[in-house]
């Protein structure tokens, strides 16, 4: 059976998007060889963390602008050759302060990931297989996260840490040449078949419908209720991913005694976990659909409710004792906000004109980084004193706040979310 172009397509996405964590990735795990290094306290390094994520969280609204405005093909390649050199830049530090200034640069151009993603959905999907390719690409944040683990461990072993900043960086390059080769729109894409063309554009009236003369700027995003309802829901679940990707392993290594072999062995199962989150998440949603007879939206409401529920389990990592239930509990962490994220950022595709999907989806995403920088901040100012588990359990706190604020603020009766 032939794979349709738009599958092609989104595995290109899902492969950018995998280096782009790899890159983001290579310091959580190159973090206790830095500590030890640059003589960094626990909250120096959740400044180094910080100067990415306040980088990253202006970035986002700019670069989802930018990339409405350049479009997909030359926007995607130019943040992928940006974050491919800020990464290798890492391996001129000299100190924390200068480890923060290139971190900072990386989160600058790495901003533009997920709001290309969430366009490359809105313009080759159809509604009902969004969330389904939204899962897809979204594995590769926790796929590149994953790997970093034995990649960076095993660069320093042989090369030192300068190299795993290189070795990261440089894979980006190659990938953006073969995106501006490659990319096209629906309408430009040389051999799309009519019958393709056709299915993408299914569902599709029955979504401008719903929209009917919907904001076309950021401004007119800001005062919407819908954008709030996903911006706010975002803000509250995000700090659970950036604990997970900037802390795991340091918390293996100060709470749990491991060393940087062990976290290499097992630091990259809590993703393995949420790629498998990101996946299910997506294929959940039409399920939900089908078989109980709901709108789009209701589904992913549904499917966000399930995740913040699931997210019980990392709350309970302060009663374990052993490594292994940590990381146990870490994997249905790393499942279940995989599978709620995956439903919030496809609601900026579901809810908005594709000519602005970037850029809600981009200010939506600066909502989240503003709720993964301050808690960061947070676990670097009590982490020492209080220590790592009440703040493990705050995370599924905020997720229910979240599940909550998301039903009670998308309830209006709309045609997107009928559209299927």
């Amino acid at each position: 059976m032939r794979i349709g172009t738009r599958w092609w397509i989104i595995s290109l996405v899902t492969i950018g998007t995998v280096l782009n964590y790899l890159a983001r990735s290579s310091l959580s795990v190159a973090a206790p060889t830095l500590k030890g290094t640059f003589a960094m306290t626990t909250q120096q390094y959740s400044w180094v963390v910080a100067s990415f994520q306040a980088a990253y969280t202006v970035m986002q609204p700019i670069a989802g602008y930018l990339l409405d405005l350049m479009g997909l093909r030359l926007g995607f390649a130019v943040f992928a050759v940006g974050w491919s050199v800020a990464n290798c830049c890492h391996a001129f530090a000299a100190g924390w302060p200068s480890l923060a200034m290139f971190r900072g640069l990386l989160g600058l151009t790495e901003a533009a990931a997920i709001p290309a993603g969430l366009k490359t959905v809105a313009e080759w999907f159809p509604p009902r297989e969004r969330t389904v390719a939204t899962g897809w690409f979204n594995i590769g944040s926790s796929l590149g996260a994953m790997i970093a683990s034995p990649i960076v461990v095993t660069c320093i072993a042989i090369w030192g840490w300068q190299s795993a900043f290189v070795v990261t960086g440089a894979v980006g390059i190659l990938w953006a040449g073969v995106w501006y080769a490659c990319y096209r729109s629906p309408a430009d894409y040389p051999g799309l078949s009519a019958a393709e063309r056709a299915h993408i554009d299914s569902g599709r009236d029955a979504e401008a419908q719903g929209r009917g003369d919907g904001p076309l700027d950021w401004r007119a995003l800001l005062v919407t209720r819908d954008f709030w309802g996903i911006a706010i829901p975002r803000f509250l679940a995000d700090p659970a991913w950036q604990t997970f990707s900037f802390f795991i392993p340091l918390y293996l290594v100060e709470a749990k005694g491991l060393d940087l072999k062990s976290v290499a062995a097992f630091a990259w199962l809590p993703f393995l976990a949420a790629d498998a989150g990101s996946l299910l998440g997506g294929y959940y949603a039409p399920f939900v659909m089908r078989r109980f007879n709901v709108s789009l939206l209701t589904s992913r409401k549904i499917v966000v409710t399930t995740g913040a529920l699931l997210m019980v389990g990392p709350a309970c990592i302060g009663l374990t004792v052993s490594p292994a239930a940590a990381i146990a509990l870490f994997c249905i962490g790393g499942f279940a906000h995989q599978m709620l994220s995956g439903a919030l950022m496809t609601l900026a595709a579901d809810l908005f004109d594709p000519r602005v999907v970037a850029t809600a989806g981009g200010m939506a995403g600066s909502a989240a980084w503003i709720g993964g920088l301050s808690f960061s901040l947070l676990i670097g100012a009590l982490a020492d004193t209080i220590g790592y588990n009440p703040l493990f359990a705050a995370l599924a706190v905020f997720d229910f706040i979240g599940a909550a604020v998301l039903w009670t603020l998308l309830r209006r009766p709309r045609g997107v979310a009928t559209a299927a």
